[in-house]
């Protein structure tokens, strides 16, 4: 019997996904924190939550972190596992008495099947520039009821907290531990099964050698961004880690002629222009050798790196035929 309440799939083709322009992916800070679902894992004791407070006074203040710049945006800490006259003490440590009004903080909240998505909504309506959202930790936001988790349980944790993430262009970061145990893949440290890192967009794991070293490294791993390893160090007077060295360095891909040529073009004068993709290439700079079309979909798949490394936004509309829209934006 055809079940005639199943809908068909939806699909894209190769052509349509080259031929549209998809919002820009916009970092929280540059190299380093994008929106999406992130675990940030490691030991108890190990000062997790310190950097937590840390990340979340400079996304909330704007100030860079290890020198890379930070888009200044609200931000809601979930600190599940601490009191206000802790919190207090901690920060004042950290900052002194210097404060920012658009870093929030909360001791309670509902679980992940009880409300909490609906209590991280009235926050962001209530805070529309709200861009990041940190829980610390995961385990007080899930309530499973029972010891023994399965894959299936922890991917659907995650998962849930990635879709609202990913609905509100958001980044939701959830501290959760490690396991004690031995391997030559440093994530599958994370307590848990693999569903935890399976359903994340991305983790950061904290180790020590030594619990009473300052030192430690923190890996990250992800599906947008660079695998990178970060050598720091707990400056035990102001109670907050610093950066000692990044392993790789970041690798800076070849300038794009064609983006570069746009950058030029888009002068003081003449900030903003509008026209066909037959009329920007002959207004361009530089001669390329590509037809019309081919600049479009180049400029479609450029969109994020556009706006990101030279501050201009992209845009087309369909009138008889398509236009390019540029303009160049003030940088955050």
């Amino acid at each position: 019997m055809k079940n005639n309440n199943v809908e068909g799939l939806y699909t894209v083709t190769m052509t349509k996904l080259y031929d549209t322009v998809y919002p820009p992916q916009i970092p929280i800070i540059d190299n380093f924190l994008y929106t999406g679902m992130y675990l940030f894992v490691g030991a108890p004791k190990i000062g997790k939550s310190f950097y937590m407070l840390q990340l979340g006074y400079h996304v909330a203040t704007g100030k860079p972190l290890w020198g890379n710049p930070v888009h200044q945006a609200t931000v809601l800490y979930l600190a599940l596992e601490d009191t206000y006259s802790r919190l207090q003490s901690r920060l004042s440590c950290m900052f002194g008495v210097e404060s920012a009004d658009n870093l929030y903080f909360t001791t309670k909240s509902q679980f992940l099947n009880t409300g909490l998505d609906q209590q991280l909504e009235m926050f962001i309506k209530e805070h529309p520039d709200t861009k990041l959202v940190i829980i610390d930790t995961l385990q007080k936001v899930r309530d499973l009821g029972k010891d023994n988790y399965s894959y299936s349980m922890d991917y659907e944790s995650v998962a849930k907290l990635k879709t609202f993430a990913d609905k509100h262009n958001i980044c939701i970061l959830a501290v959760h531990h490690t396991r004690k145990m031995d391997s030559s893949d440093i994530f599958d440290l994370i307590s848990g099964t693999n569903g935890l890192l399976g359903a994340a967009d991305a983790a950061f794991v904290v180790q020590k050698q030594n619990r009473t070293e300052p030192e430690a490294t923190m890996d990250v791993t992800g599906r947008d961004q660079q695998d990178m390893r970060y050598k720091m160090k707990f400056d035990s007077e102001h109670h907050v880690w610093k950066l000692l060295e990044s392993e790789p360095a970041l690798l800076k891909p070849p300038a794009d002629p064609l983006l570069e040529a746009i950058n030029k073009f888009l002068s003081e004068n003449e900030p903003e222009w509008e026209g066909t993709a037959t009329e920007l290439l002959q207004r361009l700079p530089i001669s390329l050798e590509i037809k019309a079309n081919v600049l479009t979909r180049k400029l479609n798949i450029a969109n994020s790196e556009l706006y990101i490394k030279y501050h201009i936004y992209y845009e087309t509309k369909h009138l008889r035929e398509r236009i390019i829209i540029l303009k160049r934006i003030q940088p955050e």
